[in-house]
């Protein structure tokens, strides 16, 4: 209710009012507004308001759709949202916290942050690589926050794992920051319970929420401690503890901005799975698993598995000033969220040569066939780029801490490795750019090389070197 109250989605001194029955549809854009991202849009935009589904705004369906997935609102999300029956303003308070904790703060479904793997899946790989080297001989123990992604996620991977009741700092007055000096201090105490439990001889931290009061309780402990940081612009946690930490691995040059130089070792960023720059047989593999004709040029437009409404918004656009005649074929992914919504756009609209699809199983297969890329910035999408050696056109999201997306991008403009549109200006000409570099293999091919040069294929082989090194 605190939660629904700083949001103004509720009044703080109107009880009476919160017996006002409302519609599980009207809910579900209460959950809307509470799941937009306060941080960046205007403020006026995402207050909830009452309003019956109908009137919900197309850029807040997605959210919505959050909703329906959490079992919020009753309806075929394809075409209507059926009010099941009626609530009361209490109850929808009650929906929006609950939305809000399980969504890691107030984000949105648009990639950037916590809900999408970027802390975790680093961890894993370094996990497995340890597992090669070692064998039996390493034991291994995660920490997370509770509620968040890698309390799924982690055990489904077949690895234990302990939550802390730990959160993220909201960068703006928010009434869920007083309850935060608490949670750290319990987190801490948690923290350094399970280090003395578990026996750890190393604590390495990947800037998740869990990763300050972990690293924090491990330093005071005397045990050696080893951060990796993905970003070319560090995270505040990492930054705060780099001072005691033994090591501090990082992907990008400049770093000694941020940490001491003499710890900092570069190891690249570790990933799962296997990506390499693709042979013309993967290019041709690629483009028959899409359904698209080799002898034609190909871009691929990546949003993530969640979804990039940017990304998709640019696509229509570019679409439609094509008239639906694309001069370039397409792998568009469009990300969960935004599926329905792509997928009815294109049987209103047929575009020869698109593919459309809201997950890609094979990435692999997707950057081979790809002549050109167009993707957010990501650590992990950026290193996943400089692996295949693809031409690329960074679309940065802004909705993301310190901007670090932007400052991923163009540290890659500036070796000559990458493009960077800005995403107010994607709509309008990021397909146009893809298209240029189409019509400029000199380019392609000094893109390709620069990005390629930047790889570090072993990566988590490297972050396993420095663990033993301070073990």
């Amino acid at each position: 209710i605190q939660k629904a109250v700083e949001l103004e989605l509720i009044e703080p001194d109107e009880y009476s009012d919160y017996g006002v029955a409302i519609t599980r549809s009207q809910a579900a854009k209460i959950a809307a507004n509470a799941l937009s991202d306060t941080s960046v849009a205007d403020e006026n935009a995402v207050k909830a308001r009452i309003y019956d589904y109908a009137e919900i705004e197309e850029e807040y369906k997605p959210y919505v759709l959050v909703a329906y997935d959490k079992k919020i609102v009753n309806g075929n999300h394809e075409n209507s949202f059926e009010p099941s029956r009626l609530i009361t303003r209490a109850e929808a308070g009650v929906i929006t916290g609950r939305l809000i904790d399980k969504n890691g703060g107030i984000s949105t479904p648009d990639n950037s942050g916590g809900g999408t793997g970027g802390h975790i899946y680093p961890a894993v790989a370094v996990a497995e690589a340890l597992q090669r080297r070692c064998g039996d001989g390493v034991e291994l123990l995660f920490v997370g926050a509770e509620g968040k992604m890698e309390m799924e996620k982690i055990p489904a991977l077949g690895y234990r794992i302990v939550g802390l009741p730990t959160a993220g700092l909201q960068r703006r007055f928010a009434l869920s920051n007083l309850a935060l000096p608490f949670k750290v201090l319990k987190s801490v105490g948690r923290a350094r319970r399970t280090i003395c439990e578990f026996g750890a001889d190393v604590v390495v931290g990947f800037g998740g929420y869990a990763s300050g009061p972990v690293l924090w309780a491990a330093q005071r402990s005397g045990i050696p401690t080893l951060i990796q940081e993905q970003n070319s612009y560090a995270g505040l946690t990492n930054k705060i503890l780099a001072h005691g930490a033994r090591r501090i691995c990082v992907a990008y040059d400049g770093m000694e901005r941020f940490f001491p130089a003499e710890r900092i070792v570069h190891t690249g960023n570790p990933l799962r799975g296997r990506f390499a720059v693709p042979t013309e047989a993967d290019r041709l593999e690629g483009l028959a698993a899409f359904g698209l004709d080799a002898a034609r040029p190909t871009v691929l437009v990546v949003g993530g598995s969640l979804g990039c409404r940017t990304l998709n918004e640019t696509m229509k656009a570019w679409l439609a000033r094509q008239e639906f005649r694309p001069p370039f074929q397409v792998i568009w992914q469009t990300g969960k969220y935004y599926e329905a919504e792509m997928r009815r756009f294109l049987e209103e609209h047929p575009a020869p040569g698109v593919w459309q699809g809201a997950f890609i199983d094979r990435m692999d297969r997707a950057y081979a066939a790809a002549d050109v890329v167009v993707s957010r910035s990501g650590a992990c999408s950026v290193s996943e780029l400089c692996l295949v050696g693809k031409p690329t056109l960074f679309v940065p999201s802004p909705n993301v801490a310190e901007d670090h997306q932007t400052k991923n991008a163009q540290a890659l403009v500036d070796r000559q490795a990458a493009v960077l549109v800005a995403d107010a200006e994607a709509p309008a000409r990021a397909m146009e750019t893809a298209g240029e570099l189409l019509a400029d293999p000199a380019r392609r091919t000094l893109l390709a090389r620069n990005i390629a040069a930047l790889a570090v294929p072993d990566a988590a082989e490297r972050i396993v070197d420095e663990i033993e090194k301070i073990w």
